[in-house]
């Protein structure tokens, strides 16, 4: 069974509905058709000190949630559209995973190589492209593997008001690109699992 660590980076609280939760949900209904299981951490909830260390001293959230992401086979990162970027708590999360690094084994791998990352984007306006390459970008840089159609994203009609959470059912392509993207994943991780990355100094 594949381990799949789902964070939702959405700047509500848990007691708010979250089309970023939601997206995130069906990302791992996908999940489940391919033998992968998991759960989903509200970022929110959680006191995640600023820095680039993977522990920033008393009261920091951040190291149980790494060594959550280190135990899972699949980081599924799900975020916001804020001014076409990503939202401030997803650019905490990865400063955070820059730890990785430094923290390298004898080989030169990260904690997160052999892992596959993917993304997760909904919002009302245009960029999700954008926030998938800065996503990707940066989750590859820091060790994790990128599969072929990684991401999925909703948006609405500019300037308007609907949101992700508020429609009444599930939109056809959004739901194909998930369910493309779990494939995908899944087969990653199965194939990485089998046979690592050689690192440094090895054949």
């Amino acid at each position: 069974m594949l381990r799949i660590l789902g964070l939702n980076c959405t700047l509500k609280a848990s007691s708010t509905a979250s089309s970023t939760d939601l997206l995130l949900r069906h990302c791992l209904e996908a999940f489940r058709e391919v033998g992968g299981a998991g759960e989903i951490l509200r970022m929110v909830d959680y006191d995640i000190k600023p820095g680039v260390l993977s522990d920033e001293g008393a009261g920091d959230a951040w190291p149980a949630i790494r060594a959550r992401i280190v135990e899972s086979d699949i980081l599924l990162v799900g975020t916001p559209i804020w001014l076409g970027q990503p939202s401030s708590v997803c650019k905490r999360v990865l400063e955070r995973l820059d730890a990785f690094l430094s923290e390298t084994d004898d080989g030169g791998r990260m904690p997160s190589y052999g892992k596959v990352a993917c993304a997760a984007v909904v919002g009302n306006e245009d960029g999700a492209h954008h926030v998938h390459a800065e996503l990707f970008q940066a989750l590859n840089d820091v060790g994790f593997s990128i599969a072929a159609n990684a991401g999925t994203y909703w948006v609405g009609e500019a300037m308007h008001a609907v949101d992700y959470k508020d429609l009444e059912t599930r939109p056809d392509k959004t739901w194909n690109a998930t369910r493309m993207m779990a494939r995908n994943a899944a087969h990653l991780a199965r194939l990485l699992a089998g046979a690592e990355y050689p690192g440094q100094g090895q054949a």
